[in-house]
């Protein structure tokens, strides 16, 4: 009987000391220095390249980049501006509903996603084909 009781000791032990760590862990370190990440590469999955987005970057320094649906604008503007190293003057996102699609006799859809449109700065370009 003694095995069990020594068992229960040490398990109560183990639970103080890590409620300890954890308070001075949070006398550390305060909420709003704790900020959440996403590394660039995560967020954007590819730039859109048609020839209606070439017109867009030449004539108004508008690129468009397909983005993961948890993205949000602020983390779109880091993620380019880490990126590229150009200054983001402007961002608006869009998401793309799915569209139905025939595939022979059944019927299908086509995949949905979110576009980032990117304005950024005069003079500043965005080398998306990489050459």
């Amino acid at each position: 009987m003694s095995i069990f009781k020594n068992k229960k000791n040490i398990s109560k032990d183990i639970s103080k000391r890590s409620l300890a760590i954890e308070t001075e862990l949070k006398k550390a370190e305060p909420k709003s220095e704790i900020k959440s990440y996403r590394a660039s590469t995560v967020l954007i999955i590819k730039p859109l390249v048609t020839e209606k987005t070439r017109n867009l970057a030449i004539k108004n320094n508008k690129y468009i980049f397909i983005v993961k649906k948890e993205s949000n604008k602020k983390e779109v503007k880091k993620a380019i501006e880490n990126l590229y190293k150009v200054e983001v003057m402007d961002v608006n996102i869009i998401n793309v509903k799915s569209k139905p699609k025939r595939l022979g006799r059944n019927m299908g859809k086509s995949k949905q996603f979110k576009k980032a449109i990117i304005t950024v700065r005069k003079g500043q370009t965005i080398d998306v084909i990489p050459t």
